[in-house]
């Protein structure tokens, strides 16, 4: 799609697959592309993106400080020199899955990491969609905890108007229990619209 453009090296370009500047290696098709192209074939405005996804990280590697929050935050700040933030896409939990301290303690970390975040690109009201980790988690050997997540992610985006959950029930994954198949990921971006479409409409957050 030619009207969606990414953040990528300090400048805006068309956006393709991968996205996400971490392991380009085994990155491949994610839910940010079908999430854009079902909003901007609706509204028919451009939209970039501006990814920082890493595969494999735990939410203290987000956290102020760290080298993945100040990254994200400098690179936010840059691109929204020449543009403007209409929500925020989260999706990450299955490396805190593993043990019952950091499952349980989810919640308030994540709230600790968002407002400080939102905090360091001087943005507000903006929607910020969570998604659940994927039912099948929990037969992978570090997914025991995945439900306690999938209930704070839950709780998360019932907690406040700028907050949205979108469920990942019926997905599936690609054999390894872990990660979602392309088609499921496709499925998934477009709930993310949907949920991110509910959400502006609470906040008055349009595109432009």
């Amino acid at each position: 799609n030619q009207d969606i453009f990414m953040y990528k090296n300090n400048q805006w370009v068309i956006a393709k697959e991968p996205l996400h500047p971490g392991r380009p290696d085994v990155a491949g098709v994610g839910l940010a592309m079908s999430f854009s192209d079902t909003l901007q074939k609706k509204f028919e405005k451009r939209i970039g993106l501006i990814p920082y996804a890493h595969g494999g990280t735990s939410l203290s590697e987000w956290q102020k400080g760290e080298k993945h929050y100040e990254n994200a935050a400098r690179n936010t700040i840059e691109a929204l020199k020449n543009s403007r933030l209409k929500g925020i896409l989260w999706h990450q939990g299955e490396s805190d899955a593993d043990r019952l301290e950091t499952a349980e303690s989810y919640k308030e970390r994540f709230m600790l990491f968002i407002h400080s975040f939102l905090k360091d690109i001087d943005i507000r009201d903006v929607p910020i969609i969570v998604g659940g980790l994927g039912d099948f988690l929990v037969h992978y050997e570090k997914g025991t905890y995945s439900h306690f997540i999938n209930n704070h992610l839950q709780n998360i985006g019932n907690s406040e108007n700028q907050f949205a959950f979108v469920s990942s029930e019926g997905l599936t994954d690609n054999g390894d229990f872990l990660h979602f198949n392309a088609h499921s990921l496709r499925d998934f971006g477009n709930r993310y619209a949907s949920a991110w479409e509910e959400c502006s409409k609470r906040l008055g957050v349009v595109l432009e």
